[in-house]
């Protein structure tokens, strides 16, 4: 097994930063995609293991540079992990409320997640205001309100968030809290806090993803009590302490939603395995919309939080015609597969009309589609898309995780050859994307301009 040290991705890429992945497009795709675990679950995850004194084996961890972040932040509190293969060990008996390093969480929004189990197991916590993409404002005042409302002391200070029990008080306490806005992030942290709280917490207009499905699932596995989740409404019955559990991490349906718009925009079948069909339900909605088939298969019978059994899906892609969508919470249409969904309208026949309602700027990539053949307009919020019958192959920058997807993307439809920089984005939130691709049959490979392949 490998320690924190050794938690750097294993992947065969560089990680020069002057890397580009080149793409040559227009080769049909074929073949079946294993899907990794979920980013976005994984890291909260990993931050919800600081609830329990014992040991948590998380399963199904992607490797990736975000993880890797995350596990530094958890080791800077005292945490001990121990990799192997796609399993982390975690050990937080020994932890303490040490400032997490600025420059990692400068640099990864979910390191804010760890203020909740340390307050409410430690009694303490101080957190350097958050980082990540540069999508949008994404305010921690709902992280705070709520924690507030717990009975918490919390204040912000030169960038750090300082919170810290009241008075004698040694737990934090059950309330009633409702979320101005269904904040994925704010439900995360606020769950977590109440599982070692004394008395009943209720989260109204909670965010229902799957993720905090996962990690509720993952919280009652310690032998905690929370109900609810999925819905707008999460109850949360504290308890005096977590046990250890081995768990596994749901697949990651935003890669998912990535591979399936790789087969469409391809023109070419493909099969995905390990997935759970339910968590892609309005991107197989619009896909069908476009004029694509997606079919549920049997897939290997892995069992995930909730009984929750994986399956596969094959992708049988037909004409396609362009559609209007507008991103929501869950279960609306994902922001997170926004980017990837232009790139695919762009070559659809007939005009679309793309709606950005929650992240204000998350149409950057619309820029560098242009620079490709795309006929796109923005105006505001909306990207308003004129479908062409190609596109073609050019040096493209990438602005976001996501945004990096839709341009691989709109590589593999493209004549000739595209150019992406910017691959820090693609690293964050892709766990061998080039290797799962060229097991496909697509032709990239990442390379230093003017150094040795």
């Amino acid at each position: 097994m490998n320690s924190i040290s050794n938690l750097t991705p294993t992947k065969k890429t560089t990680d020069d930063p002057q890397a580009v992945l080149e793409i040559w497009g227009k080769v049909p795709l074929k073949g079946e995609v294993k899907i990794s675990g979920a980013k976005n679950s994984a890291l909260v995850l990993m931050a919800g293991s600081i609830l329990c004194p014992g040991k948590i084996t998380l399963n199904n961890v992607p490797d990736l540079v975000d993880i890797k972040r995350m596990g530094q932040i958890l080791t800077s509190l005292g945490v001990k992990l121990k990799r192997s293969a796609d399993t982390l060990e975690i050990d937080a008996e020994d932890i303490n409320p040490t400032e997490a390093p600025y420059d990692v969480v400068s640099q990864l929004r979910a390191s804010f997640f760890v203020i909740g189990p340390l307050l409410t197991r430690l009694g303490t916590a101080r957190v350097p205001l958050p980082g990540g993409c540069a999508i949008g404002a994404r305010p921690v005042d709902l992280h705070v309100r709520g924690l507030q409302s717990m009975g918490a002391n919390v204040s912000i200070e030169d960038g750090v968030v300082h919170a810290n029990l009241v008075g004698s008080a040694d737990r934090l306490q059950g309330a009633n809290i409702y979320l101005d806005y269904p904040s994925v992030g704010a439900t995360e942290t606020i769950l977590m806090a109440a599982t070692l709280a004394d008395g009943i917490t209720t989260i109204g207009n909670a965010a229902q993803e799957p993720e905090i499905v996962d990690l509720a699932n993952f919280c009652n596995a310690m032998g905690a009590k929370v109900s609810g989740a999925g819905t707008n409404t999460i109850t949360i019955h504290g308890v005096p302490q977590l046990d250890s559990v081995d768990y596994n991490v749901i697949p990651d349906r935003i890669e998912a939603g990535t591979f399936l718009v790789a087969g469409a925009i391809t023109k070419s079948e493909i099969t995905l395995s390990s997935v759970i069909p339910e968590h892609l339900a309005p991107v197989i909605a619009k896909l069908k919309e476009i004029g694509c088939q997606v079919l549920v298969e049997e897939g290997e019978g892995k069992v995930f939080g909730g009984n929750i059994k994986a399956k596969k899906l094959r992708i049988i892609p037909g004409e396609l015609r362009g559609t209007d969508l507008e991103t929501l919470p869950y279960p609306g249409f994902p922001t997170d597969m926004q980017a990837q969904f232009t790139a695919l309208l762009s070559i659809s026949k007939g005009n679309s009309v793309i709606s950005e309602t929650v992240f204000e700027n998350r149409l950057r990539h619309v820029a560098e589609l242009q620079r490709m053949g795309t006929n796109i307009r923005v105006k505001g919020h909306h990207a308003i898309v004129q479908g062409v019958t190609s596109i073609s192959g050019a040096p493209v920058m990438a602005t976001d995780l996501r945004a990096s997807a839709a341009l691989v993307l709109a590589g593999l439809a493209a004549e000739g050859k595209t150019t992406v920089r910017g691959l820090h984005h693609l690293d964050r939130g892709y766990e061998d994307l080039e290797n799962k691709l060229r097991g496909l049959g697509a032709k990239l490979e990442r390379v230093i301009p003017g150094g040795n392949d």
